[in-house]
């Protein structure tokens, strides 16, 4: 079971509903994803155990059009250096090394903003890398799903895209690194947290097709993860209020070697066990992205770059 935000063909309305098998139920009087994580976990657990359970407004997936899973005032947040192969991956590329030595051994964990909802892009639609770098990688992370009290209520699998060389320069970089058009891909779908008894020992797995065929592979599992989830969710909610709830990216720990970048025309496959697989092709520049503009009006203007 998932939930998932779509526009329904019948009426191009956008709502929210509960996937299972092939058909999704709507989740009633609830529009939003946001509305949603403006509620207590036992609220949000109700109401999407209640979508599945009834046949009322049942449509079949290809009925609708899937969108991303993150909607209104709710923000993508991310987590950095979580794992050890990324603080090694940090310190091979930076100019300044000891900061990511110094952030995975300190208390306070390495946290950014990342996405707007408008921004955000999900299964089968193209992810970026920037024209100005030349040294992209995708990064496999799970994300979680936060609402407004801090209760961790669903995970989706995250594509947090960055540029090395341009982080590496330096690391007051890292919004220029991080956060452009297609650098931030989501799962369509939110797998409940209450389906997922243990969220730190799921297998991550990533793959980077080129012309057909895989050129890269890398796994890893979330119990390498050094940081506790709680503890994330913790710190983001320290200095600021999330009235509609976060997503948060919990770092990777698969990046390809140093001789390795994405390039246009590749396809990025993750998949998380028990959560989803999230596929996206490769674009480079943020023209091909311009979409995301008309799609703020337009959920189907989607359609013509799946």
């Amino acid at each position: 079971m998932e939930i998932v935000r779509y526009a329904d063909r019948s009426d191009r309305a956008v709502r929210v509903g509960v996937r299972h098998a092939g058909r999704i139920s709507p989740v009633a009087g609830v529009s939003q994803v946001a509305e949603l994580l403006r509620l207590p976990y036992k609220e949000v657990r109700g109401l999407v155990e209640a979508a599945a359970g009834t046949g009322d407004g049942v449509l079949d997936e290809a009925d609708v059009l899937l969108l991303p899973p993150v909607d209104g005032r709710t923000e993508v947040w991310a987590s950095g250096v979580t794992y050890e192969r990324s603080k090694d991956a940090r310190v091979e590329e930076s100019s300044e090394k000891t900061v990511y030595e110094k952030v995975y051994d300190a208390q306070r964990p390495e946290l950014f903003f990342k996405a707007l909802p408008w921004r955000v892009v999900t299964d089968g639609e193209p992810i970026g890398i920037r024209a100005d770098s030349g040294l992209d990688v995708p990064e496999p992370e799970l994300g979680l799903v936060s609402n407004t009290f801090g209760e961790i209520v669903g995970y989706v699998v995250c594509n947090d895209v960055s540029s090395r060389v341009i982080e590496g320069e330096n690391p007051l970089y890292l919004p220029q690194a991080k956060v452009y058009a297609g650098s931030c891909a989501l799962s369509t779908g939110i797998r409940p947290a209450w389906e997922i008894p243990d969220a730190t020992a799921l297998d991550v797995a990533l793959t980077v097709h080129r012309d057909g065929a895989p050129v890269w592979r890398g796994e890893t599992s979330t119990a390498r993860m050094k940081r506790t989830l709680d503890e994330l969710v913790a710190y983001v909610l320290a200095g600021d209020a999330f009235p509609d709830g976060f997503f948060l990216a919990t770092g990777t720990g698969v990046i390809p070697e140093m001789s390795f970048t994405l390039a246009g025309g590749d396809v990025v496959e993750i998949a998380i066990a028990d959560v989803g697989v999230l596929s996206n092709p490769v674009v480079v520049g943020k023209e091909p992205l311009s979409w995301l503009v008309d799609a703020l009006t337009d959920p189907f203007a989607r359609e013509a770059v799946r």
